[in-house]
């Protein structure tokens, strides 16, 4: 049965992606987490329970994140599986608030990856940090290389084409021209010709490791955000409308002798996720899906069920993804990772947009959303990699 023990209450979005060296990491997550307590109408004081994943502190996140932020929390989770980590934090929080462990929880993210001009994607990896290293690593895979390991499988095992990977930087580039912060971003990064794009400017942008052309990679940009979870009792008296967490799945998928590379760990996670909340994919009006490349949303929306695996390709066609279309979720609606933010890891972007959606306040708003999915992909597709799915509810 579906319960309703924890709810985003307040959120922010850090406004800048190039912050020119100003702000530390850990500046950006203090200043999102008093923009978004006070969008709750919550205090510093109200905040019992840390949830980080030591992009701002390092391998000492957990004993210096509660000391920069000045609070005493109950509960600390310093759990990091890359972009995926926010939505396994949100499912950590209810989990600690269903159990009575704490009544306000704290989610931050920061990053100055742009200003710090990290090679993300396209740098090498060095060997040593994994026992199956010595697999991948001496052949010189990169990040991006992987995705299009994953891009060739699926257009050889379903016919998958490069025009129909193009509709989702398509859709998600729509969403973003109505985002002011993602023009601005797109301005501050020096993006070439900001408008909205046409299939045909996906497939002719250069290519970055075949089949993945410019415009189906994410960008890397500099931001942060903050996430606030409270309890019922806490939810009911904040500043805004709570947007209740249904349901959670966390999965992990790793390399394996027979395994399929396009199917990914939503597989496991996302039934758990619906099954808790007790919906199916078809009653999902807002799909906030990690965005690093066309090809990890398309794995995706399918291993989440909206369609069957291997149709995702034809499934998309025809624009259905765009927040004023019917036939699908309307997807990141906010420009996602391809078009309004990536500083490295953007989990905590989509539960931020989903509660904005389910709110009523996104520049790209769904009439009547009442249902959302968040889903974070940490690590790399085709290889070992972590997915937490959310799924979000309005009253």
């Amino acid at each position: 049965m579906q319960t309703r023990d924890a709810a985003i209450v307040g959120i922010h979005e850090y406004p800048s992606r190039d912050v020119h060296g100003r702000l530390s990491p850990l500046q950006i997550k203090a200043q999102s987490a008093s923009r978004a307590l006070e969008d709750a109408g919550l205090r510093w004081s109200d905040v019992d329970a840390i949830y980080d994943a030591g992009e701002g502190g390092g391998m000492l996140a957990g004993l210096t994140i509660a000391e920069y932020f000045g609070i005493r929390p109950n509960v600390i989770d310093t759990t990091a599986v890359g972009g995926s980590s926010y939505e396994f934090h949100a499912a950590h929080a209810k989990r600690d608030i269903a159990a009575g462990k704490a009544r306000v929880a704290l989610l931050t993210y920061g990053s100055t990856a742009h200003s710090a001009a990290q090679r993300i994607g396209v740098g090498g990896r060095a060997a040593g940090r994994h026992p199956a290293d010595n697999l991948d690593v001496f052949a010189g895979s990169t990040l991006v290389s992987n995705y299009a390991l994953v891009a060739h499988r699926h257009m050889h095992q379903y016919g998958t084409t490069s025009a129909q990977l193009a509709e989702i930087p398509v859709a998600t580039r729509y969403h973003a021209m109505r985002n002011p912060e993602a023009v601005q971003a797109m301005k501050d990064l020096e993006f070439l010709d900001i408008r909205e794009t046409t299939i045909e400017d996906v497939l002719k942008s250069r290519m970055i490791a075949d089949p993945l052309h410019l415009l189906e990679c994410c960008m890397i940009s500099d931001g942060g955000g903050a996430v606030v979870i409270a309890s019922a009792e806490v939810a009911r008296n904040c500043r805004k409308k709570p947007v209740w967490i249904l349901g959670a799945g966390e999965a992990t998928k790793y390399p394996e002798n027979g395994g399929d590379i396009t199917i990914s760990a939503a597989a496991q996670s996302g039934p758990a996720a619906l099954g808790e909340a007790g919906i199916k994919p078809s009653e999902i009006d807002i799909a906030m899906i990690y965005d690093s490349f066309s090809i990890t949303v398309l794995t995706i929306l399918e291993d989440l069920g909206f369609c069957p695996k291997g149709e995702g390709g034809r499934w998309v066609e025809g624009g259905i993804l765009r927040f004023d279309r019917k036939g699908g979720p309307a997807l990141n609606t906010d420009g996602g990772g391809l078009s309004s933010n990536h500083p490295g890891m953007r989990g905590i972007f989509l539960l931020i947009e989903a509660a904005r959606q389910l709110r009523g306040e996104s520049f790209s708003q769904v009439t009547d959303a009442r249902l959302a999915v968040a889903h974070g992909n940490g690590g790399m597709l085709g290889s070992r990699h972590a997915a937490g799915t959310i799924i979000l509810g309005r009253e």
